[in-house]
């Protein structure tokens, strides 16, 4: 197993300014709520997600995400069924997109996301209004209110000491960090729109609008969040009588980092198994797959090729998600 050996901690915290701050997810285009609270309440059923992701695999202490998400219509109306009654038999197909009405959703997202000696624990509620801009079209807005916890790990940094023939130079920014390792807490708000019909997609999003305004605490950990805005497009085309195809676009940008790209072209056999390949700019190559399992059950997993020059000491990652889709 590879280490990551801080030389310089203050290098390591001043590059953590310029990064994004926030998970990222290789199978964006089907788990859009994720990244847009809009996007929650496109399907008319309770929908449940969880998924974890694991990058640069091989390397110790490698940035790690987990996740549990769910939305639910206002109006969703549950449904008693015998569970010994078959479900579904052979391929079942994504469920329908409805547009053309008025709808209310809730929802919430519970995420764990670790990276190197720091984590953050957060926890947020959503809501989302649908408005049909006619029977084909609904433009969403969505809002997300929530509460970040923020962790300093020491045990996780590993710092050297720079050693010369008259002193010894150690890191005041590790040495501050390690003094006060309480957690903080931080608001976090974000928001969306979101446009959509059957097959298209259009959304823009930002998240810790905030940024630290509203914090509780003392820990030093993460305590310059950013605002992060996010943009996602796809369009389904059909290429046959049981194919389809959706090319998709997400842009990343935070201030003052360059905007970062990741594309996605997915392949659908009756909307039921699903494959894709994506690219992250200057990143990594991804590999999907996916499939209903039945009319209640979804799962999804990806493998990321790194092709930087980090590649040489990672053995690239991993990310699952299986969802679980009720009232359908």
């Amino acid at each position: 197993m590879k280490k990551i050996l801080f030389y310089g901690f203050t290098f390591f915290n001043t590059a953590f300014y310029f990064a994004q701050q926030i998970p990222q997810y290789s199978q964006f285009q089907r788990n859009q709520f994720m990244i847009n609270p809009a996007a929650a309440g496109v399907y008319d059923f309770v929908d449940i997600t969880l998924g974890g992701r694991w990058q640069w695999l091989g390397v110790d202490d490698a940035p790690r995400t987990s996740y549990l998400a769910f939305s639910v219509p206002l109006n969703f109306k549950p449904k008693f069924y015998n569970p010994g009654i078959r479900t579904s038999s052979g391929p079942v197909a994504n469920p329908e997109i409805k547009t053309g009405k008025l709808k209310h959703t809730i929802g919430g997202q519970l995420l764990a996301d670790q990276y190197g000696a720091f984590r953050k624990l957060s926890f947020s509620g959503t809501y989302s209004l649908h408005i049909p801009l006619s029977k084909k079209l609904n433009l969403a807005f969505g809002v997300k209110l929530g509460l970040s916890s923020n962790n300093f790990l020491a045990d996780k940094a590993q710092v050297l000491n720079v050693v010369n023939t008259s002193l010894t130079y150690t890191d005041p920014t590790y040495t501050k960090f390690l003094s006060n390792q309480s957690s903080k807490q931080i608001l976090d708000i974000g928001s969306g729109l979101y446009l959509y019909g059957k097959g298209f997609f259009m959304g823009i999003s930002a998240e810790q609008l905030t940024r630290d305004l509203v914090e509780f605490g003392s820990g030093t950990a993460n305590f310059n969040p950013q605002i992060h805005y996010q943009f996602i497009t796809g369009y389904k085309i059909k290429t046959g009588e049981n194919w389809t195809i959706t090319p998709s676009l997400l842009a990343k940008y935070m201030t003052p980092a360059p905007i970062s790209l990741d594309f996605n072209l997915q392949t659908e056999y009756k909307e039921w198994l699903w494959f894709g390949l994506g690219y992250r700019h200057t990143d990594a190559l991804i590999g999907m797959i996916g499939m209903n399992i039945n009319s209640r059950f979804k799962f999804g997993y990806s493998y990321d090729f790194s092709l930087s020059k980090f590649n040489n000491y990672s053995s690239g990652g991993h990310e699952l998600t299986l969802g679980l889709m009720l009232g359908r």
